[in-house]
């Protein structure tokens, strides 16, 4: 039986140059035209930069909820006492394919600085951000919903950050309740029904179109609120237009709401010292040396509070110009 004899044959459908390709590129060469180039791949672009403000009264839980979204380690303050004695930022973390960075402020009613110390920080940072060209997405304002009622010092606190934003901005604003607890109670319930619904409280900012919101102490609750975020247009606060129009923070309605304020406590101040006077010389002449010494250290207690408060207004312009360079050359140092 003959054997079998195979032959190995080369394929004949080996892959050949591109004839054509070629034929163009040398009839372009011939009539002395350059051939085209391929086109360069684009390079993926860098996510866009989200800033996104954090207000509220010392104790709200500003820093917290930054840590919480953000993973920094930021210094929190214990109960009432302030860690955030200056601006300060988050490191970023991507959401929504935006890389967010959230701002943490100091309250007006901070425990280490006063409030005319505050705000020049505030409005610095804030105007040293609007000349880099860089807008806000929004402003978070934190109030603890564990609070039975709702304070003196932080009514002022949230006056103050009114004039701040200014009703053009209030679109751009979350009104985050914070502390909830485990469990939804009545009485919680009934206090957000409270803000919601008063005058006094979160109504007028409401009603312009802010947001009340729960964060909930969680980094899903804490993303979920910034979401509403992410995709607006960003805006330019009040004190950020009314800064670029003439750099001067004594015009601004942030600094006349807190000169208001400022004057009323001057005004108590002298009331209370005229009362002590009287006192003082009522003891002197009942030759009462215990109670007078004690009325006498009161009483230059007294005045010395009158003249820090006069002093503040008076000071304020030019140590915000001096507060201005400082952020401008931290802000410049930390970009390098």
């Amino acid at each position: 039986m003959g054997g079998c004899i195979s032959y190995f044959i080369p394929s004949r459908r080996k892959k050949l140059p591109n004839l054509e390709a070629g034929r163009v590129e040398v009839e372009s060469l011939r009539l002395g035209r350059t051939p085209e180039p391929e086109p360069l791949r684009s390079e993926p672009e860098e996510p866009k930069t989200i800033y996104i403000a954090v207000m509220g009264a010392t104790g709200s839980g500003k820093t917290t909820f930054i840590n919480i979204a953000s993973g920094s380690n930021l210094r929190v303050g214990m109960g009432l006492e302030s860690c955030t004695n200056e601006v300060q930022t988050s490191q970023s973390f991507m959401l929504d394919g935006k890389r967010v960075v959230l701002i943490d402020t100091p309250g007006f009613d901070d425990t280490t600085k006063s409030d005319t110390d505050v705000l020049k920080m505030i409005a610095a940072y804030m105007q040293t951000m609007h000349t880099q060209g860089k807008l806000l997405s929004g402003v978070i304002y934190m109030h603890r919903i564990s609070d039975i009622r709702v304070g003196g010092t932080s009514r002022r606190d949230f006056t103050m950050f009114q004039e701040l934003c200014g009703k053009e901005a209030y679109k751009n604003v979350l009104m985050v309740t914070n502390m909830w607890g485990d469990v939804v109670t009545e009485d919680t319930l009934a206090r957000e029904q409270e803000l919601r619904e008063k005058d006094i409280f979160f109504k007028p900012i409401l009603e312009n179109g802010a947001h009340l919101l729960r964060h909930m102490n969680d980094q899903e609750s804490a993303h979920k609120i910034i979401h509403n975020l992410t995709g607006i247009k960003p805006v330019a606060l009040r004190i950020q237009s009314e800064l670029a129009a003439m750099n001067d923070i004594t015009q601004t309605s942030a600094y006349a709401q807190l000169n208001r304020e400022l004057m009323e406590q001057a005004e108590k101040n002298r009331q209370e010292l005229e009362k002590l006077r009287v006192e003082l010389e009522e003891a002197a002449q009942a030759q009462d040396e215990e109670t007078r010494m004690e009325l006498q250290e009161e009483s230059e207690k007294m005045e010395a509070e009158l003249l820090r408060v006069q002093n503040e207004a008076t000071t304020l312009a030019s140590e915000y110009q001096a507060e201005l360079r400082r952020i401008e050359e931290q802000l410049h140092a930390r970009a390098v």
